[in-house]
């Protein structure tokens, strides 16, 4: 049975707790079976890569990583929760 989430790929989040608190970006894939979201330009990690034709060398190449679904929230939540704080 597919487990669902509070959020879906191609929306807004926000970090709300962890090192990359505050942050936020668009969810680019999800990881069911690990509970975590991989979202756009947060939880950046560096990867070393074999030696190719595109990097002759080889290469450090940084990505996003992966974040638990726990430490996310929807922005429109987030954005309502801080008026009604705020209010």
């Amino acid at each position: 049975m597919a487990q669902s989430f509070h959020i879906k790929r191609g929306d807004q989040v926000v970090v709300i707790s962890g090192s990359h608190k505050g942050k936020s970006g668009k969810v680019l894939e999800l990881l069911p079976k690990k509970q975590r979201a991989i979202v756009e330009g947060v939880g950046m990690i560096k990867r070393h890569t074999k030696k190719s034709q595109e990097h002759p060398n080889g290469a450090i190449v940084e990505r996003e990583g992966s974040i638990h679904i726990s430490n996310l929230m929807a922005q429109s939540v987030f954005d309502a929760s801080k008026r009604k704080k705020n209010a």
